[in-house]
């Protein structure tokens, strides 16, 4: 979500490429069984969050990171955005980056993107292993879980919680479960 892939974006604004999908799926669940494993969800993914955010909800992803990762992204928008472009207000954007062991959030109000946060107190994702991570929405901030421990907090920069209705996944993980 934070690189460029083909077509031309507006200035400070990122592409995502997704699969196109015709009209009448436009406001579908976009869960699509993967050919590298029927029990998994294909990657990239995109899909409608019930309702949007709202304290005390949580989103549940439980993947696998591929063998030989470079990156992965998970992010909570309002909206879908038009075209290929990212919709002007990101929640919350995570970026796991194998090669320096870092885990990079920020957020995007208005098509702005604000200060990446950097600090966890350690790099729990492992090539080729699974794991489980808890996105709770709460009072003033989102905290992130991965296999039952506390990971991050990242403080709301977005006021209408239950205007984040859209959860975006790409990258190198397989995704087995999401709720």
């Amino acid at each position: 979500m934070a690189e460029t892939q083909g077509g031309t974006a507006a200035p400070g604004r990122k592409k995502w490429v997704f699969p196109r999908r015709g009209s009448a799926d436009e406001h579908k669940l976009s869960i699509v069984s993967s050919d590298r494993d029927p029990h998994s969800l294909a990657v990239p993914f995109r899909g409608h969050i019930s309702g949007g955010m709202c304290v005390g909800k949580k989103v549940v992803l439980v993947g696998v990171v591929d063998h030989h990762p470079d990156r992965f992204y998970v992010a909570l928008t309002c909206g879908r955005g038009l075209g290929g472009q990212p919709p002007l207000d990101v929640a919350l954007e995570l970026c796991v980056r194998f090669r320096d062991q870092q885990i990079l959030r920020r957020a995007c109000e208005s098509g702005s993107w604000g200060d990446v946060d950097r600090t966890v107190p350690f790099f729990p994702f492992i090539k080729g292993q699974p794991f489980k991570m808890e996105i709770h929405c709460e009072h003033g901030r989102f905290r992130v879980f991965l296999d039952g421990q506390k990971l991050f907090d990242f403080s709301h920069r977005l006021t209408s919680l239950d205007q984040i209705d859209t959860m975006w996944i790409k990258g190198s993980l397989t995704i087995s479960k999401l709720a």
